[in-house]
């Protein structure tokens, strides 16, 4: 079984459009997959219950049939970080309970892609934090690079952290975020490339409408199958799909 942790190096950088991109590319490759984002916050609330966007988007994605809640079993209102968001809806994540089903699940599919929240070190709980979860599910980790100015720091400390604590890192995936022409964006990508030996799996072109296409995605029927259909050809043009295989 392989479960695959998918990290950012802030909130904001595209983690969820690259999770969603990777599961439909590797879908219509014929491989099952399943998504997970364990703990989703900055829920607003649909037909009276807690709906979350991002776990929506990404089981689309995956063409999955099963429910909402495996996917996502934790929601909460608040934009905050998972501890801080828990505790407001006076409760706690059973971590030991995430990874059990997680590993369950992951069983069951060729991959399973769990999407974290903001970076390996946001809390889940005041012990644990992604970078925990994923050294329990013993799985590689993905790192999401906001391309933006400041994006070299953040995704150097990233690698940096995850290394030190004995995590494979399955490689980092660029996202550029920035307007087109910003001098950082158009940089990053080579000096990061040259300051680092981890695996550089590459580097999605900004999309001017990434959060229509995911809205599309969630919304069922045909604009979702052409949602993932662009997804799957936006990963199939800009990341190696082979080399991401081979480092699982």
């Amino acid at each position: 079984m392989t479960a695959l942790l998918v990290t950012g190096t802030d909130t904001g950088v595209g983690k969820t459009l690259v999770t969603a991109a990777l599961a439909a590319a590797l879908t219509a490759r014929g491989l099952r997959v399943g998504v997970a984002k364990p703990v989703e916050t900055g829920c607003a609330r649909v037909a009276g219950a807690l709906y979350p966007e991002d776990a929506a988007a990404l089981a689309a994605a995956a063409t999955t049939s099963e429910p909402l809640d495996v996917v996502c079993p934790y929601r909460f209102p608040d934009p905050l970080a998972p501890i801080l968001a828990a505790a407001r809806a006076q409760t706690t994540i059973d971590v030991a309970a995430l990874v059990r089903t997680l590993g369950a699940r992951a069983a069951a599919f060729d991959v399973l892609l769990v999407e974290g929240a903001g970076g390996a070190l946001v809390p889940l709980t005041s012990t644990t934090t992604y970078a925990d979860l994923a050294r329990a599910l013993d799985a590689p980790v993905l790192l999401v690079v906001g391309s933006r100015l400041g994006a070299i720091n953040h995704a150097l400390l990233s690698l940096e952290v995850l290394a030190a604590r004995g995590l494979h890192i399955a490689g980092y995936v660029v996202n550029r975020i920035a307007p087109d022409g910003d001098p950082a964006a158009e940089t990053n990508t080579a000096l990061l490339r040259s300051l680092t030996a981890a695996r550089f799996l590459g580097e999605l072109p900004r999309i001017m409408d990434a959060v229509e296409t995911l809205r599309a995605l969630r919304g069922g029927g045909p604009e979702a199958a052409r949602a993932r259909a662009r997804l799957a050809v936006l990963a199939r043009a800009h990341l190696d799909l082979d080399a991401f295989a081979d480092s699982l």
